[in-house]
C-alpha cells in the first residue's frame, strides 16, 4: 500500500532508512522503501548497506537529473498506491510517524506532514535555524501564512499516486529552487486539497548561514526566471517577497532599492551571519537580490 521515496544527494541516509524500516515493520501493510543516489559523490559505500534490509531498494544515478526529474521517477516507478516522499536529510521525530500516514490513507489524499527543527547552540547556523522555526516549523502562525500564500513544500507529505500523475514536478526547473512551489501551484491548477498535519521530521541538513544566503540567490534567480516565463502566473500570489518586488517595480523604486543595496550589502551579510539575524534584513536582502538580478 505504501512506498517511501527518498531522493538522496551526500547524505548519510542510514538512520532515517532504519528508523522507517523500523516503524513500518510494525504496520499491518505492505510497504516499500525506494532510496535513489541522484548523482551523490559522498556516502555511497555507507548507504549501500540499507540495500540488506527487506523491502528496501537501493539504487545509484551517476548523473544528477535534477530535483524535479528524480522525484517524478521515484513516483513512476513506485509499486503502491500512495507514495510518502521524504527529503534525505529529515530525521523522523515521532514513533508513530507512519501509523498517523496510514491512518489518513485514502482515494485523492495529498497531506502534509511539515517538519521541526532542533535547538543549534552554534551561530554559524543561527540564520537557517531561525528561518526554519520561525516561517517554516508546522505552528498555528505558520498555517495561516501557507493558507494565504498557498505554501506548498515537499520534505515530508504524502500523496495518492492517481493525483501524482496529473500533477507531477516541472523537470524544466533544473536549478536550485521552487520545484515545490510549480508543485503546489499544479495542485491549485486541479482543485486539489492539501491537507496539513501535525506529523513533522526534524530537518537535521543544515546548511551554515553562508551557504544558505547563497542557496537563497539561487532560489531567488529561479523565483525570477519562473515569472518571466510566464507559465505560472499564479506565482506572484505564492510568493510573499516577489509580490512585494512587483510592488516596488511598478512604483519605479527598484533602481534606488539595488543602489542602497549595493552599499549596505556587507552590513546586511554581518548581521545575518550573526548570533542574532533580523528578518526585516533578511527580507531587505532578498529584495536587493532581486533588483539586483532583474
Amino acid at each position: 500500500m505504501l512506498s517511501i521515496l527518498i531522493p538522496t544527494y551526500n547524505y548519510d541516509i542510514r538512520k532515517l532508512v532504519n528508523d522507517l524500516h523500523s516503524q513500518a515493520n510494525m504496520l499491518c501493510v505492505d510497504f516499500e522503501i525506494v532510496v535513489i543516489e541522484d548523482g551523490s559523490k559522498k556516502y555511497l559505500a555507507e548507504n549501500k548497506s540499507v540495500e540488506h534490509l527487506s523491502y528496501v531498494k537501493y539504487s545509484i544515478f551517476t548523473e544528477n537529473i535534477g530535483r524535479a526529474a528524480i522525484r517524478n521517477h521515484l513516483a513512476d516507478n513506485a509499486v503502491y498506491p500512495y507514495l510518502l516522499f521524504l527529503d534525505c536529510d529529515a530525521e523522523i521525530a515521532g514513533s508513530d510517524f507512519l501509523e498517523r500516514y496510514v491512518k489518513l490513507f485514502q482515494k485523492n489524499c495529498v497531506i502534509s506532514g511539515g517538519r521541526i527543527y532542533k535547538k543549534i547552540i552554534d551561530k554559524d547556523y543561527s540564520l537557517v535555524e531561525k528561518y526554519g522555526k520561525s516561517r517554516e516549523q508546522f505552528n498555528p502562525k505558520n498555517l495561516k501564512i501557507r493558507e494565504k500564500y498557498k505554501v506548498f513544500t515537499t520534505p515530508n507529505f504524502l500523496i495518492d499516486k492517481n493525483i501524482f500523475k496529473k500533477v507531477r514536478f516541472d523537470e524544466s526547473i533544473k536549478q536550485y529552487g521552487h520545484e515545490d512551489t510549480l508543485f503546489g501551484i499544479e495542485l491549485q491548477r486541479q482543485n486539489i486539497d492539501i491537507q496539513m498535519i501535525d506529523n513533522p521530521v526534524y530537518h537535521v541538513g543544515l546548511e551554515d548561514n553562508r551557504t544558505f544566503l547563497k542557496k537563497t540567490e539561487l532560489g531567488l534567480q529561479t523565483l525570477l526566471n519562473i515569472y518571466k516565463s510566464g507559465k505560472y502566473p499564479e506565482i506572484q500570489q505564492n510568493s510573499k517577497i516577489l509580490s512585494f518586488y512587483l510592488k516596488i517595480k511598478k512604483l519605479h523604486l527598484q533602481k534606488i532599492i539595488s543602489f542602497t543595496f549595493k552599499i549596505i550589502k556587507p552590513l546586511l551579510i554581518k548581521n545575518l551571519i550573526s548570533n542574532n539575524p533580523s528578518f526585516l534584513l533578511f527580507d531587505f536582502y532578498k529584495l536587493g537580490i532581486l533588483t539586483k538580478i532583474s
